[in-house]
């Protein structure tokens, strides 16, 4: 890995180069191996919090952990292009549009003891601009040669705080167009509900059951390029104890293993689809 400018970064990818790199922010990595027509991503895998924001956060760094999306980045990391934000959503919000992304309250509770100064906010604004000038050029290059793009958006979500059955995998699909894409988003929650794992869990995959596809990364790459298919991919936190802090290494290996198998699979799929 090396460390490399935003600017370096996109010239790597219009010139179609090879690389695996953080940004010289260290907000976001970026693995491309081969330019092949499917991205993986994991927006909400970092924990990062930079140190001039501690005093004033009355967030704990267990609070901000529970909220974001451990391990996500792990289960992807093996295919060819990936990319991951490095700082967590408590700094800024990959999934929200920029007027949103800096919290002011966090799931119910004040986040700042005192406003954010303007300066700290335009600091993480800054990252989060640069993070959507990488993907869209990424987006726009894989476009350009395959001309289609399927992108697995990975993230998890808290199943303990609900009070009902919920999947081990939910797919959110309200902002994509199903109309063309729908039968291509039950084989991917096919796909999902065959993933076996460890410790026994009872397995299930659901479409719009917990969470609906509203995040603004999806929007975003939907909204500005018409071949792109986003599937917004929640997995319930079952590789782990969300009370506890505690990641279970086997269950996450064994996700990514069968996700070697399965992504490809689809990207495939829908290769073969949008290709007719």
């Amino acid at each position: 890995m090396e460390k490399l400018s935003i600017e370096a970064i996109i010239k790597k990818i219009k010139n179609e180069d090879c690389f695996h790199a953080v940004s010289d922010d260290y907000a976001l990595t970026l693995k491309i191996d081969s330019y092949v027509h499917y991205v993986c991503s994991a927006i909400h895998d970092g924990h990062q919090f930079r140190t001039e924001l501690w005093d004033n956060c009355l967030h704990s760094a267990y609070e901000r952990w529970y909220e974001e999306d451990p391990a996500t980045k792990a289960m992807i990391e093996s295919h060819p292009i990936v990319i991951a934000g490095c700082d967590s959503r408590f700094e800024y919000d990959l999934n929200r549009p920029p007027e949103e992304a800096v919290f002011e309250t966090a799931w119910g509770k004040q986040l700042w003891k005192q406003p954010l100064p303007i300066a700290m906010k335009a600091k993480s604004l800054e990252k989060h601009a640069n993070f959507y000038r990488v993907v869209s050029a990424l987006i726009q290059k894989i476009e350009e040669k395959h001309n289609c793009c399927i992108v697995f958006d990975m993230h998890s979500y808290n199943w303990k705080r609900w009070n009902r059955e919920v999947p081990t995998w939910n797919l959110g699909t309200s902002n994509i167009d199903n109309k063309r894409f729908g039968f291509l988003v039950e084989s991917w929650r096919k796909r999902l509900s065959q993933i076996q794992f460890p410790n026994k869990t009872l397995q299930t995959a659901n479409i719009n059951d917990t969470f609906q596809g509203n995040g603004y990364f999806l929007k975003y790459i939907t909204q500005n390029f018409k071949n792109t298919l986003v599937l917004a991919t929640e997995i319930a936190k079952v590789y782990g104890d969300e009370y506890q802090q505690i990641i279970y290494p086997e269950v996450v290996d064994a996700i990514a293993n069968q996700l070697k198998v399965s992504i490809p699979e689809q990207a495939t799929e829908f290769l073969k689809h949008i290709s007719k």
